[in-house]
């Protein structure tokens, strides 16, 4: 009886330290708390491409929709829609912070066309110093 208490406390503690690490390492928690800590992280399923994935920079979060496609020797991400879940969170944002997000992107999906949505869009179209 003693070794069957024993055994049900070893697994009971190997359970624990397993959702422990579980939980330290999830990266949607990791997300949430760069939104709170209004740091970049860009969370995505690089595997999946019927999920979106999400990027937060200062407090603003971006969700992106990707689209396959074919390229010349592959079926692979072609297309991407990104916009702001909350565009009054874009007060501040200047082009740079668009095109250091674009690079981000690119650095998963290399053969992507970026296209933004409103307002960010005409943002992006607009010429320097109009």
């Amino acid at each position: 009886m003693a070794i069957i208490i024993r055994f049900i406390v070893i697994a009971l503690i190997i359970y624990l330290f397993y959702r422990l690490l579980r939980y330290v390492f999830d990266p949607k928690r990791k997300f949430d708390a760069a939104v709170e800590s209004k740091s970049y992280y860009f969370f995505d399923d690089v595997q999946n491409v019927r999920k979106n994935f999400f990027i937060t920079l200062r407090g603003a979060i971006f969700e992106g929709e990707k689209y396959l496609g074919t390229t010349d020797d592959a079926f692979e991400v072609v297309s991407i829609f990104v916009w702001a879940e909350d565009p009054a969170k874009l007060q501040g944002f200047t082009k740079e912070d668009f095109h250091f997000l674009e690079k981000e992107i690119r650095m998963n999906y290399p053969n992507a066309a970026i296209n933004w949505k409103n307002p960010i869009e005409q943002l992006m179209k607009s010429e320097t110093g109009a």
